[in-house]
């Protein structure tokens, strides 16, 4: 058997009127796939197409049951969000991005055919912005295809900062604009500021808490909040520990 460079299995042709897609695919800070995962729990999202492909690592994914699973991408959906009860989403999260630069291309235009199947017009793009710096207050920074959508979100509260992103926007993330802007599908990217050191829930509530506001849908980020609570515990544990290291001389191995 010879394996395409993609295959889709699908659960069903779900009838949507002119979603939207959000994607949350891995990335720095895992900043998109918290904030896209975290909606998809919280809506019940149902899941429709998974997406196996050579571009993924050579591995299963070991559940805690011991069951395996091959790495894919998943679409998922849900209807009739937000306070109008009138916005179909597609949600786009998975286990990795494409390893290669032509595997990044060929995922991300086969996301744009599914777009187009499903008459999507907008697509917002979710990730992290790192810092390399811990932040107490992460913003959220925008990139867009349009100077319509950039006065749009300005007024949700995104961030347009000349010079932020400075090395451009790497990845599904910033392809499913510039892909999309040929294919006339409006596109907005939302990152969350974080250091990039650790998963960074604080700067995923912060991305969420926009999408909120565009989307007029109320999200439960309670648990995000503990989420960010928790890491916030560790990295003052692991500052604390640089610090005495830093003091006696030690070398740090390794943080019991």
């Amino acid at each position: 058997m010879i394996m395409d460079n993609l295959i889709l299995y699908r659960d069903g042709s779900p009838e949507l009127k002119d979603p939207i897609l959000i994607e949350g695919l891995p990335g720095v800070g895992n900043v998109g796939k918290l904030a896209a995962e975290h909606m998809i729990e919280l809506l019940g999202a149902k899941k429709f197409i998974s997406v196996y492909s050579k571009h993924f690592p050579p591995q299963v994914l070991v559940e805690t049951d011991g069951l395996v699973r091959l790495v894919s991408n998943d679409y998922y959906y849900i209807k009739n969000c937000g306070d109008d009860k009138k916005t179909d989403i597609i949600f786009l999260v998975g286990d990795y991005q494409g390893l290669t630069p032509e595997g990044q291309y060929d995922l991300s235009y086969k996301t744009l055919e599914i777009c187009k199947e499903f008459n999507v017009k907008r697509v917002y793009t979710l990730g992290g912005y790192g810092q390399g710096k811990m932040i107490d207050y992460p913003r959220v920074l925008g990139a867009a295809t349009s100077q319509e959508l950039i006065d749009e979100m300005t007024e949700a509260g995104v961030v347009f900062s000349q010079g932020e992103p400075g090395s451009g926007i790497v990845g599904a993330s910033g392809l499913l604009l510039g892909l999309g802007k040929i294919e006339s599908i409006e596109g907005v990217c939302l990152m969350g500021e974080t250091s990039g050191y650790f998963v960074d829930p604080k700067s995923a509530k912060a991305v969420l808490t926009i999408i909120q506001k565009i989307l007029n849908v109320e999200l439960d980020l309670s648990k995000l909040e503990d989420k960010a609570d928790q890491m916030e515990q560790f990295t003052a544990k692991l500052q604390e520990l640089e610090k005495k290291v830093e003091t006696s001389g030690e070398e740090l191995r390794y943080i019991g």
